[in-house]
Protein backbone atom coordinates (compact mmCIF):
# COMPACT_ATOMS: atom_id res chain seq x y z
CA UNK A 1 0.00 0.00 0.00
CA UNK A 2 2.82 2.45 0.85
CA UNK A 3 4.40 1.78 -2.53
CA UNK A 4 1.15 2.57 -4.39
CA UNK A 5 0.69 5.90 -2.49
CA UNK A 6 4.26 6.99 -3.25
CA UNK A 7 3.82 6.26 -6.98
CA UNK A 8 0.52 8.21 -7.03
CA UNK A 9 2.13 11.29 -5.49
CA UNK A 10 5.04 11.15 -7.93
CA UNK A 11 2.64 10.99 -10.89
CA UNK A 12 0.68 13.99 -9.59
CA UNK A 13 3.85 16.04 -9.16
CA UNK A 14 4.97 15.29 -12.73
CA UNK A 15 1.62 16.35 -14.24
CA UNK A 16 1.33 19.57 -12.21
CA UNK A 17 2.54 22.54 -14.38
CA UNK A 18 5.19 24.75 -12.86
CA UNK A 19 4.42 28.44 -12.18
CA UNK A 20 7.95 29.55 -11.37
CA UNK A 21 8.92 32.49 -13.60
CA UNK A 22 5.42 32.87 -15.15
CA UNK A 23 4.75 36.45 -16.54
CA UNK A 24 2.30 38.61 -14.63
CA UNK A 25 -0.84 39.79 -16.44
CA UNK A 26 -0.22 43.05 -18.32
CA UNK A 27 -1.47 46.21 -16.56
CA UNK A 28 -2.80 49.41 -18.15
CA UNK A 29 -0.28 51.16 -20.46
CA UNK A 30 0.29 54.80 -19.42
CA UNK A 31 -0.83 57.33 -22.05
CA UNK A 32 1.91 59.01 -24.07
CA UNK A 33 2.15 62.76 -24.11
CA UNK A 34 1.88 63.31 -27.86
CA UNK A 35 2.16 66.88 -29.11
CA UNK A 36 2.07 68.32 -32.63
CA UNK A 37 4.77 70.41 -34.25
CA UNK A 38 2.57 73.45 -33.91
CA UNK A 39 2.34 73.13 -30.15
CA UNK A 40 5.83 71.68 -29.77
CA UNK A 41 6.74 70.83 -26.16
CA UNK A 42 4.95 73.74 -24.52
CA UNK A 43 4.69 71.81 -21.26
CA UNK A 44 8.48 71.87 -20.96
CA UNK A 45 9.05 75.45 -22.10
CA UNK A 46 10.41 78.07 -19.74
CA UNK A 47 7.77 80.36 -18.25
CA UNK A 48 8.58 83.90 -17.23
CA UNK A 49 7.10 87.29 -16.34
CA UNK A 50 7.62 90.15 -18.78
CA UNK A 51 7.20 93.92 -18.38
CA UNK A 52 8.14 95.41 -21.75
CA UNK A 53 7.58 99.20 -22.05
CA UNK A 54 7.46 99.08 -25.84
CA UNK A 55 10.18 99.43 -28.44
CA UNK A 56 11.80 97.72 -31.42
CA UNK A 57 11.77 93.97 -32.15
CA UNK A 58 15.42 93.75 -31.08
CA UNK A 59 14.63 95.38 -27.73
CA UNK A 60 11.79 92.89 -27.21
CA UNK A 61 14.17 89.97 -27.84
CA UNK A 62 16.61 91.38 -25.26
CA UNK A 63 13.80 91.81 -22.73
CA UNK A 64 12.63 88.21 -23.22
CA UNK A 65 16.17 86.87 -22.80
CA UNK A 66 16.60 88.85 -19.57
CA UNK A 67 13.23 87.76 -18.17
CA UNK A 68 13.55 84.06 -19.11
CA UNK A 69 17.25 83.69 -18.40
CA UNK A 70 17.70 81.87 -21.73
CA UNK A 71 18.94 82.99 -25.16
CA UNK A 72 16.33 83.52 -27.88
CA UNK A 73 17.07 82.70 -31.53
CA UNK A 74 15.56 85.48 -33.62
CA UNK A 75 16.04 86.92 -37.11
CA UNK A 76 14.98 90.55 -37.66
CA UNK A 77 15.22 91.83 -41.27
CA UNK A 78 16.98 95.16 -41.57
CA UNK A 79 13.94 96.94 -43.00
CA UNK A 80 11.86 95.95 -39.93
CA UNK A 81 14.48 96.78 -37.29
CA UNK A 82 12.90 100.14 -36.33
CA UNK A 83 9.26 98.99 -36.10
CA UNK A 84 7.69 100.25 -32.86
CA UNK A 85 6.03 97.46 -30.83
CA UNK A 86 3.42 98.12 -28.10
CA UNK A 87 3.80 97.72 -24.36
CA UNK A 88 3.62 94.08 -23.20
CA UNK A 89 2.96 92.92 -19.64
CA UNK A 90 2.83 89.15 -19.17
CA UNK A 91 2.71 86.74 -16.22
CA UNK A 92 3.93 83.12 -16.40
CA UNK A 93 4.06 83.09 -20.20
CA UNK A 94 6.08 81.05 -22.70
CA UNK A 95 7.70 82.48 -25.82
CA UNK A 96 5.18 80.85 -28.24
CA UNK A 97 2.24 82.12 -26.15
CA UNK A 98 3.71 85.62 -26.13
CA UNK A 99 4.29 85.71 -29.89
CA UNK A 100 0.83 84.27 -30.63
CA UNK A 101 -0.75 87.05 -28.57
CA UNK A 102 1.37 89.73 -30.23
CA UNK A 103 0.35 88.58 -33.69
CA UNK A 104 -3.34 88.43 -32.77
CA UNK A 105 -3.23 91.91 -31.20
CA UNK A 106 -1.59 93.42 -34.30
CA UNK A 107 -4.15 92.03 -36.75
CA UNK A 108 -6.10 94.80 -38.46
CA UNK A 109 -8.48 95.15 -41.40
CA UNK A 110 -7.30 98.29 -43.21
CA UNK A 111 -9.20 100.09 -45.97
CA UNK A 112 -7.24 101.18 -49.02
CA UNK A 113 -8.16 102.73 -52.36
CA UNK A 114 -7.61 100.21 -55.12
CA UNK A 115 -8.58 102.58 -57.94
CA UNK A 116 -11.22 105.00 -59.15
CA UNK A 117 -14.27 104.78 -61.35
CA UNK A 118 -16.03 107.63 -63.13
CA UNK A 119 -19.48 108.30 -61.72
CA UNK A 120 -22.04 110.01 -63.94
CA UNK A 121 -25.67 110.84 -63.40
CA UNK A 122 -28.36 112.89 -65.16
CA UNK A 123 -28.17 116.50 -64.01
CA UNK A 124 -25.41 115.77 -61.50
CA UNK A 125 -22.36 116.04 -63.72
CA UNK A 126 -19.60 113.51 -63.21
CA UNK A 127 -17.01 112.67 -60.60
CA UNK A 128 -14.62 110.02 -59.37
CA UNK A 129 -15.74 107.26 -57.05
CA UNK A 130 -12.87 105.61 -55.12
CA UNK A 131 -12.93 101.81 -55.10
CA UNK A 132 -12.28 100.86 -51.46
CA UNK A 133 -11.15 97.40 -50.42
CA UNK A 134 -10.23 95.84 -47.06
CA UNK A 135 -6.84 94.19 -46.57
CA UNK A 136 -5.64 92.26 -43.50
CA UNK A 137 -2.40 93.38 -41.86
CA UNK A 138 -0.39 91.94 -38.96
CA UNK A 139 3.14 91.68 -37.62
CA UNK A 140 5.14 89.73 -35.06
CA UNK A 141 7.44 86.72 -34.72
CA UNK A 142 6.73 83.35 -36.33
CA UNK A 143 8.50 80.06 -37.00
CA UNK A 144 8.16 77.10 -39.33
CA UNK A 145 9.69 74.52 -37.00
CA UNK A 146 8.82 72.83 -33.72
CA UNK A 147 8.24 75.35 -30.97
CA UNK A 148 10.92 74.77 -28.34
CA UNK A 149 13.21 76.95 -26.28
CA UNK A 150 15.83 76.79 -29.03
CA UNK A 151 13.39 77.49 -31.89
CA UNK A 152 14.50 80.04 -34.50
CA UNK A 153 11.94 82.87 -34.85
CA UNK A 154 11.80 85.55 -37.53
CA UNK A 155 10.05 88.91 -37.45
CA UNK A 156 7.53 89.61 -40.21
CA UNK A 157 5.14 92.31 -41.33
CA UNK A 158 2.11 91.25 -43.36
CA UNK A 159 1.17 94.48 -45.11
CA UNK A 160 0.04 94.30 -48.75
CA UNK A 161 1.63 96.87 -51.01
CA UNK A 162 -0.56 99.80 -52.05
CA UNK A 163 -2.15 99.55 -55.46
CA UNK A 164 -0.23 101.97 -57.64
CA UNK A 165 -0.04 102.11 -61.41
CA UNK A 166 2.07 105.16 -62.10
CA UNK A 167 1.92 106.70 -65.55
CA UNK A 168 2.11 109.88 -67.61
CA UNK A 169 -0.76 111.54 -69.47
CA UNK A 170 -1.17 114.64 -71.69
CA UNK A 171 -4.08 117.03 -72.25
CA UNK A 172 -4.38 119.73 -74.92
CA UNK A 173 -5.57 122.90 -73.15
CA UNK A 174 -5.75 125.24 -76.17
CA UNK A 175 -9.59 125.09 -76.37
CA UNK A 176 -9.87 125.90 -72.67
CA UNK A 177 -7.40 128.80 -72.58
CA UNK A 178 -9.76 131.08 -74.51
CA UNK A 179 -12.00 131.11 -71.43
CA UNK A 180 -9.78 130.05 -68.50
CA UNK A 181 -6.17 130.56 -67.45
CA UNK A 182 -3.76 127.72 -66.74
CA UNK A 183 -3.93 128.64 -63.04
CA UNK A 184 -7.75 128.35 -63.11
CA UNK A 185 -7.54 124.83 -64.51
CA UNK A 186 -4.73 123.49 -62.31
CA UNK A 187 -6.21 125.06 -59.17
CA UNK A 188 -9.55 123.32 -59.81
CA UNK A 189 -7.76 119.98 -60.24
CA UNK A 190 -5.62 120.43 -57.11
CA UNK A 191 -8.68 121.46 -55.08
CA UNK A 192 -10.45 118.24 -56.07
CA UNK A 193 -7.44 116.13 -55.00
CA UNK A 194 -7.26 118.01 -51.71
CA UNK A 195 -10.94 117.41 -50.98
CA UNK A 196 -10.41 113.69 -51.64
CA UNK A 197 -7.68 113.70 -49.00
CA UNK A 198 -4.93 112.72 -51.42
CA UNK A 199 -1.58 112.98 -49.62
CA UNK A 200 0.46 112.12 -52.72
CA UNK A 201 -1.37 113.69 -55.68
CA UNK A 202 0.11 113.54 -59.19
CA UNK A 203 2.48 116.30 -60.30
CA UNK A 204 1.46 118.60 -63.16
CA UNK A 205 3.39 120.82 -65.57
CA UNK A 206 2.17 123.10 -68.40
CA UNK A 207 4.18 123.29 -71.63
CA UNK A 208 3.60 126.76 -73.06
CA UNK A 209 4.85 126.08 -76.58
CA UNK A 210 2.45 123.19 -77.22
CA UNK A 211 -0.18 124.16 -74.61
CA UNK A 212 -0.03 120.65 -73.22
CA UNK A 213 -0.82 119.84 -69.60
CA UNK A 214 1.46 117.00 -68.51
CA UNK A 215 0.71 114.98 -65.36
CA UNK A 216 2.58 112.09 -63.76
CA UNK A 217 1.07 109.90 -61.04
CA UNK A 218 -1.28 107.04 -60.25
CA UNK A 219 -3.58 106.27 -63.18
CA UNK A 220 -6.65 106.30 -60.99
CA UNK A 221 -5.87 109.76 -59.67
CA UNK A 222 -5.16 111.08 -63.19
CA UNK A 223 -8.76 110.27 -64.16
CA UNK A 224 -9.84 113.21 -62.05
CA UNK A 225 -8.26 115.59 -64.61
CA UNK A 226 -10.59 114.16 -67.27
CA UNK A 227 -13.56 114.88 -65.04
CA UNK A 228 -12.49 118.47 -64.31
CA UNK A 229 -11.85 119.27 -67.98
CA UNK A 230 -15.18 117.72 -68.94
CA UNK A 231 -16.99 120.09 -66.60
CA UNK A 232 -14.91 123.11 -67.67
CA UNK A 233 -15.79 122.47 -71.30
CA UNK A 234 -19.43 123.19 -70.45
CA UNK A 235 -18.49 126.79 -69.61
CA UNK A 236 -16.79 127.43 -72.94
CA UNK A 237 -19.04 129.44 -75.33
CA UNK A 238 -19.93 127.43 -78.38
CA UNK A 239 -19.43 129.12 -81.81
CA UNK A 240 -22.67 130.45 -83.27
CA UNK A 241 -23.65 129.03 -86.65
CA UNK A 242 -23.98 131.49 -89.57
CA UNK A 243 -27.62 131.52 -90.69
CA UNK A 244 -26.53 132.52 -94.22
CA UNK A 245 -24.26 129.52 -94.50
CA UNK A 246 -25.66 126.81 -96.80
CA UNK A 247 -27.00 123.70 -95.19
CA UNK A 248 -25.62 120.31 -95.97
CA UNK A 249 -26.37 119.35 -99.59
CA UNK A 250 -27.55 122.90 -100.43
CA UNK A 251 -25.74 125.06 -103.02
CA UNK A 252 -24.25 128.35 -101.77
CA UNK A 253 -26.36 131.36 -102.69
CA UNK A 254 -24.66 134.15 -104.68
Amino acid sequence: MKTIIVMFLATALVRTPTIVGQATPPGPVPARNITSNQQGTDGNLVRFDLDFPGGTPGQLVEAIEKASGKPLNAIIPYEFATVNLPQLRMKSVTVPELFDALRAASSRAVARVGGYSIMRGPGTGSGLMPQVELVQTSYGFETTGTRRDNTVWHFFINQPLPVESKGTRFWQLAPYLETYTVEDITTAIQTAWKMLGEKTPPTMSFHKETKLLIAVGDQGKLQLIDTVLEQLSKGIPQPQSDPSAPKSGEAKKP
